[in-house]
């Protein structure tokens, strides 16, 4: 079965195909116009799919993530993608240089769309772990510098292989939960 993975991110496309690869899934990178509205990531996620599923008239994948970070009561949650490309890592490490709790969450929605046969479905996954007190090596993209499953001087996503991080991560999780479905689909 094939997919349409809605993005423009290679990296993120490089973790959708390795997750979905033993599900049988392949993935194709659609460059569709991903419609980015506010509001919480089930929500965005659904709508993005849906609007590219009328522009493609087939199956397509949309994910949306957040970094819930608790002692910012939950910021940058849904805005992450904004908070990332304006403040980036420095900014947000900026921000909680007094605090000493740095849990946070990651957070993934991926909605499927199917306009053939009508289906409609969101999956989560989701990640507890730490704001690092600094960066780690360049890798991933995004928050995954300053972000640790291990604790806040733990091993960041970004110096996790592909493999290692689909294996505990917000969207590997979500992922997962999409390819079990589609390979129980007839």
């Amino acid at each position: 079965m094939r997919v349409l993975l809605v993005t423009g991110n290679q990296s993120k496309a490089a973790e959708v195909r390795d997750v979905l690869r033993p599900y049988g899934v392949s993935v194709e990178k659609a460059d569709l116009r991903k419609f980015e509205v506010q509001g919480e990531i089930e929500e965005v996620s659904m709508l993005a799919a849906r609007m590219a599923a009328m522009e493609a008239l087939e199956p397509v994948v949309v994910d949306d993530s957040g970094l819930y970070v608790e002692a910012l009561k939950g910021f940058p949650g849904p805005y992450s993608s904004y908070a990332y490309s304006t403040i980036g890592n420095e900014g947000l490490l900026s921000l909680l240089r007094h605090e000493e709790n740095r849990r946070a969450t990651f957070r993934c929605a991926v909605s499927y769309v199917d306009p053939i046969n009508g289906v409609e479905m969101t999956f989560l996954g989701e990640v507890a772990g730490y704001i690092r007190h600094e960066p780690g090596k360049s890798g991933g993209f995004g928050f995954d510098p300053i972000f640790s499953p291990f604790g806040p001087d733990g091993v960041p996503f970004s110096e996790m292989s592909i493999e290692e991080k689909n294996a505990i991560s917000h969207r590997g999780k979500a992922f997962r939960k999409l390819g079990e479905y589609l390979a129980g689909r007839p």
